[in-house]
């Protein structure tokens, strides 16, 4: 018997769990809480998409307005006969199927297979496990959209009913439509969840609500307990009410839940047991309740908010690990990260560093409240986490995880030889050299995604981003150079933006994909929301809102750009650009031909980015900056060098790594002085120089170092393992 029940809603990922309920989990282990955790989500998908699940959809579906179906339907002995196999496939259980699934007669094809052109080619740097996963995935999309237009017209692999979250200022909607009969995807839902309650037998369950996607489907459930279960108090948190629920005010909310918690779930859950074993208990952190059937929202414990070294290593137990899918759903191996393999979730730092970006919630504790995490603690975490799981990549989940901290765990992970894989969220900020990209590189990083938004500088100056575009061409340039992938977040729409903007922003976004330090991207539409600079300011941006009463959600708002430009037309211009560019294709394509109407040509000059990244760095070393060697220990001769009568002493120094050798000649003191300092600043050793400390070491008994540091030798050095950092 479990005092709490965790769980995450149908839909979020296929792939990975979401962490929410994981960090909760191991959060009220550091308390001796019990705690049991689901991802309804995954089990919900693995009972619809089974051989008995396919038929029960099939035998219930609606009439087949669209020829697409029609052939789906027919076509549905195929499906039934192998959804199990490639549902095995995508587990990673049956990697043999893929030379089937390759061949073109293994599964059927319906219109998401019109799109599949030269896959040999697209796939040429992935391979055959890859281009199979992509088939399959278009397979699962194939009967995706047969569920919409015959089942169930909310379904999508990722979220639920998702329009019933969106800018929900009334309640009036979603309480309707919980009104009416239970749809067939939610009855296996239900069933799943009556199952489980009865062998938890909880006291509390916790909803965690990360996406207007999940929300609907938190109501239902919570609506079946309530009439099944009315004894079991009922909670939900997670980022959508954080970020919505603030100004709660309909009471029919509680017909559902008992609490409704914000921000930081660690100690409002922990109070709310207490209060559940303890009726005499009172203390409330950030809680919504019902109150002599009034809305009150509860703060008035002492207790502060557990730092975050106090809450406790991630704990995945009870979730079906082996069990999610991975799905390619485009050929592009950056893009992929986020739907294919099973990635450990954990934070670097609580909020964002930078925190100014004028569209970004920065007036919400979870952005506003900064609090990095020490190094040594996070890759203890990981280290506990690759015996949990079994798995060894993860994703940091950072607003924007901080250049100086990432630079501290890469040299942790090295020192303790950990072999990870992992990536995570960044800004696109001068911090990131060559030599720390190479470090990040060597620690495992294989990708970093980042906010390029409107590629202005005129906007990004206006969003505060603190970035130019000729920064993010560099950066993007050393993370590219060093082996790590990089993505970028694109926007358009912004307020003020001119249609001028829009296309000189895609013409900087094709030069960075053609000239290949951009691997992928996302074009998103501008949203103001609620506790962004733009929507709490308004008339300081140009824009004006058009907001209804709010008594339910409140975070997208509506607005009228002063501008009158209506960007939404831009839409399938931009990511239709944005997919071929990320293809590597058509970059010689003029940018009116991605546009169904009049564009003005660009003012960008064709070579901008080009030039961008001519501007060499500056070449003065810092004298705190860290030197960091990375490489191994050399193996070395001396000889004895003559010319014209005078001969000295040399060394040579062979270096292997993975790939190559590489020799550098020295004088001989200078070669000892290297051996030594070189195994001084290692990344197995304890030590550490700084430029000025190394530059005195030096001249205790050698002269001339920057003749020396500047010098071809060191050059080649600093090519395999030698970082300013």
């Amino acid at each position: 018997m479990q005092s709490i029940l965790l769980i995450t809603p149908p839909f979020t990922q296929l792939n990975t769990p979401y962490p929410a309920t994981a960090y909760i989990k191991g959060f009220l282990n550091t308390k001796n809480i019990e705690a049991f955790q689901m991802d309804l989500g995954i089990e919900v998908i693995l009972k619809m998409f089974s051989k008995e699940g396919l038929e029960k959809m099939f035998a219930i579906s609606s009439e087949r307005v669209s020829e697409n179906c029609q052939r789906i339907y027919a076509l549905q002995n195929d499906y039934i006969s192998t959804i199990d196999n490639i549902i095995l496939f995508l587990q990673g259980k049956n990697p043999t199927l893929a030379r089937q699934i390759c061949s073109g007669n293994f599964l059927p094809e319906a219109s998401r297979f019109d799109q599949v052109d030269d896959l040999d080619y697209a796939f040429g740097s992935m391979g055959m496990q890859d281009k199979a996963k992509h088939l399959a995935t278009l397979y699962l999309e194939d009967l995706s959209d047969f569920i919409v237009e015959c089942v169930d017209e909310n379904f999508g692999f990722s979220r639920y009913a998702e329009r019933l979250g969106r800018s929900a200022n009334s309640f009036d909607e979603l309480y309707s439509e919980l009104q009416n009969e239970t749809t067939f995807i939610g009855k296996i839902t239900l069933n799943i969840l009556k199952e489980r309650v009865a062998i938890v037998q909880p006291k509390l369950i916790c909803f965690s609500v990360p996406f207007p996607g999940n929300l609907y489907s938190a109501f239902r459930c919570a609506q079946f307990l309530k009439a099944s279960f009315p004894e079991i108090k009922i909670a939900m948190g997670g980022g959508f009410p954080n970020t919505e629920l603030r100004e709660l005010k309909d009471k029919r909310v509680f017909e559902f839940f008992d609490f409704i918690t914000l921000d930081d779930g660690e100690l409002p859950i922990e109070l709310l047991n207490s209060n559940i074993k303890n009726p005499n208990s009172n203390e409330f952190k950030r809680t919504f309740l019902l109150e002599n059937n009034e809305i009150v929202y509860k703060n008035n414990t002492t207790k502060q908010d557990y730092k975050q070294s106090e809450v406790g290593t991630p704990d995945y137990s009870d979730l079906i690990l082996d069990k999610y899918i991975s799905v390619i759903e485009i050929a592009n191996p950056m893009h992929s990260l986020w739907s294919d393999g099973r990635w450990n979730k954990l934070t670097m730092a609580h909020g964002c560093y930078w925190g100014k970006c004028t569209f970004c919630d920065i007036s919400l504790d979870y952005i506003k409240l900064y609090e990095p995490i020490a190094a040594k603690t996070l890759v203890d975490r990981m280290e506990e986490l690759i015996i949990q799981t079994g798995e060894n990549g993860f994703h940091f989940v950072d607003e924007a995880a901080p250049p100086a901290l990432m630079r501290e765990v890469a040299l942790e992970i090295l020192k303790r030889n950990l072999k990870v894989t992992w990536w995570t969220n960044i800004r696109f900020e001068k911090s990131f050299t060559q030599d720390l990209c190479i470090l990040l590189a060597a620690s495992g990083c294989i990708a970093v995604s980042g906010g390029l938004e409107v590629a202005s500088d005129r906007l990004l100056e206006l969003i505060k981003k603190g970035v130019t575009v000729e920064q993010v061409a560099q950066v993007t340039r050393n993370f590219t150079e060093s082996g790590v992938m990089v993505h970028a977040y694109l926007m358009y729409g912004y307020p003020t933006q001119t249609i001028q903007e829009t296309i000189d922003s895609l013409e900087m976004v094709r030069q960075l994909f053609e000239i290949g330090v951009l691997q992928s991207g996302f074009w998103h539409q501008f949203a103001m929301t609620a506790h962004s600079p733009i929507g709490m300011f308004p008339e300081e941006f140009g824009v004006i809102p058009q907001q209804n009463e709010v008594t339910f959600a409140n975070n997208d708002i509506a607005f009228k750009d002063k501008t009158g430009i209506n960007h939404e037309k831009f839409s399938f211009g931009l990511k239709k650009s944005l997919f071929n560019y990320m293809h590597g294709i058509c970059f010689d394509y003029p940018l009116q031909d991605w546009f169904d109407f009049k564009i003005p040509n660009t003012k960008i000059q064709p070579d901008f980015i080009y030039n961008a990244l001519q501007n060499e760095s500056d070449f003065n070393t810092k004298p705190s900056a860290k030197i960091v060697w990375i490489g191994g220990k050399p193996t070395f001769e001396t000889f004895t060098k003559s010319k014209k009568g005078n001969s000295w002493e040399m060394m040579q120094l062979m270096f292997h790594d993975k790939k190559n050798v590489t020799e550098i000649t020295v004088e001989k003191e200078q070669g000892e002085w290297l051996i030594q300092t070189l195994e001084k600043i290692s990344i197995s050793s304890n030590s550490k120089m700084t430029f000025s400390q190394l530059k005195a070491d030096y001249e205790t008994n050698l002269e001339d170092f920057e003749l020396f540091w500047y010098s071809k030798s060191i050059n080649a050095l600093r090519e395999i393992g030698l970082l300013v950092l």
